[in-house]
């Protein structure tokens, strides 16, 4: 399968990003033939966890987001755990970041704790919005409308609950990302 050959997915993490959350949709990207760039807070290595609490896998970031521009890529994603978009969230580059993506029209995915990235770039108001359940209060409050869906795609969005939903996240960005 090609049909991501001649694109590029940024992929927005840092510290405490839920490893499968990371791992499962870039292997799904790469098997569909799209170039994966991960980008951080700063150039090094993210910790990973399990469950929030376990650490798992480290990895090597790509480009630090003070010096990525989403105009250099098709498409954007954000994995979820808990402290991994909360701490992106606090961060004035890498919220704009998103709001660049969220500007131009490009393609955003965000699975769990994600769309926290989603509503910090104010890219929520309007859309349906399927997230961990502690979101919907929150995406709610920045106009949202929550579903608890496996997978949302509404517009150039496309967001999920959580681990158990990644086979149908998967598919689903592959097919966000080819359009």
């Amino acid at each position: 399968m090609a049909a991501l050959s001649q694109r590029k997915i940024a992929v927005l993490f840092t510290n405490g990003v839920e490893e499968v959350e990371l791992t499962k949709p870039v292997a799904a990207l790469r098997e569909a033939g799209a170039t994966v760039t991960f980008v951080s807070l700063e150039t090094g290595t993210v910790q990973a966890m399990e469950q929030d609490v376990k650490p798992a896998g480290t990895y090597e970031i790509d480009q630090a987001v003070a010096d990525a521009d989403a105009a250099a890529f098709d498409g954007l994603l954000l994995p979820g755990g808990t402290t991994n978009p909360d701490a992106l969230r606090m961060d004035d580059k890498a919220v704009a970041f998103v709001k660049a993506f969220h500007a131009a029209g490009k393609p955003i995915a965000a699975i769990c704790h994600g769309p926290w990235m989603l509503i910090e770039a104010g890219a929520v108001k309007g859309r349906k919005i399927a997230s961990w359940p502690s979101l919907k209060t929150d995406l709610r409050n920045a106009g949202a409308e929550w579903v608890d869906e496996t997978v949302s795609r509404d517009g150039p969005l496309v967001t999920s609950r959580n681990p158990k939903d990644l086979p149908a996240f998967c598919e689903a960005i592959v097919s966000l990302y080819a359009a």
